[in-house]
């Protein structure tokens, strides 16, 4: 009797840890979406541009700044490119350029004057993330620009095709 006692403990025990270590699994479907997209975002604002002098006999000394940067970022295969574009035309005889330095496997324009039609600054760039990428701003202005202080233009820069 002990014996059929000690072997029916001894089956329990084997059947009980079987069940404590029996393993349950659950599935769940999980839906997502990689949309193609570009960005950019520029670092800040250039420092003032400001023309006051010129050498005897020439046009004023055009004034830069190459203290901001960009960063873009593309997932499309497409090529793609930068344009810039001004909101209101410069005044008269007053040019503002701008060169972006081009990420990897792009093409910078150099330096090119803006107006309120876009313009192309870097072209033939695909699946890039990339940043810390120089912008340079070029005021010029010929002998017959008006004076102006604090005058302001403000640059949209977009990606796409």
């Amino acid at each position: 009797m002990l014996n059929r006692y000690l072997l029916l403990v001894a089956t329990l025990l084997m059947i009980g840890n079987q069940i404590l270590h029996a393993a349950t699994t659950a599935t769940a479907a999980v839906t997502y979406t990689i949309s193609l997209f570009d960005a950019i975002t520029v670092s800040g604002n250039p420092a003032a541009l400001t023309i006051n002098t010129a050498v005897a006999g020439s046009a004023p000394t055009s004034a830069t700044d190459a203290t901001t940067t960009y960063a873009v970022t593309t997932t499309n295969s497409t090529a793609r490119k930068i344009t810039g574009a001004i909101g209101s035309a410069m005044p008269t005889g007053v040019t503002l350029s701008i060169s972006l330095a081009a990420p990897t496997g792009g093409t910078s324009t150099g330096s090119t004057a803006m107006s309120t039609t876009a313009a192309s600054l870097v072209t033939g760039i695909s699946n890039i993330a990339q940043g810390s990428l120089a912008i340079t701003y070029t005021l010029a202005a010929t002998v017959n620009a008006a004076a102006a202080t604090a005058a302001t233009a403000t640059v949209t820069y977009t990606v796409g095709p």
